[in-house]
């Protein structure tokens, strides 16, 4: 978490609602940290089902931020539904799997997996997934509180979603 902070005065800030509203945000934080080369980001939420992730300027905005010295986690409760509908997150997965690491707590509650971007310098979090309502900022309070609780979940998770699948 050392090195300069990302500049996000360019996403929002307060809360939103809806879900066109949630996954435009996924879109700019995505494209934002391809623009400003954000070190690490983590992604969480119980399927991903409604995330994005399969969108064209997605997959570009991920293949643009991918360089050496980056990484991403990834936490979630399955990964079913990523493999089913977000073909593109999943060869891009493949490609760049050395910067990625795929957790999962398949033990959790759906409801109580975080549904959240964690950046060093920016946060978005949906408390209501169900509604798509939630808050995004780069307040320090908001970003620490939600480190520490991805941080939980991870301690509690295993390793999924390999790179490749080997079959016989």
């Amino acid at each position: 978490m050392n090195g300069p902070q990302p500049d996000v005065q360019s996403l929002p800030s307060g809360r939103f609602e809806g879900r066109v509203a949630f996954q435009q945000l996924v879109r700019d934080a995505l494209a934002c940290a391809a623009r400003e080369g954000w070190r690490e980001i983590i992604l969480c939420d119980a399927s991903f089902a409604d995330w994005p992730l399969g969108e064209r300027a997605v997959a570009q905005s991920l293949q643009d931020w991918s360089k050496t010295g980056r990484h991403i986690t990834l936490l979630a409760r399955r990964y079913d539904e990523v493999v089913r509908r977000h073909a593109r997150f999943v060869a891009w997965r493949g490609t760049w799997s050395h910067i990625i690491e795929a957790r999962a707590c398949a033990a959790a509650d759906p409801l109580e997996l975080p549904s959240a971007i964690w950046s060093p310098g920016w946060v978005m979090h949906r408390l209501d997934p169900e509604r798509c309502i939630g808050y995004s900022g780069a307040e320090p309070e908001r970003r620490l509180a939600l480190r520490e609780s991805l941080q939980e979940w991870l301690g509690r998770s295993s390793p999924a979603f390999p790179a490749t699948t080997l079959g016989l």
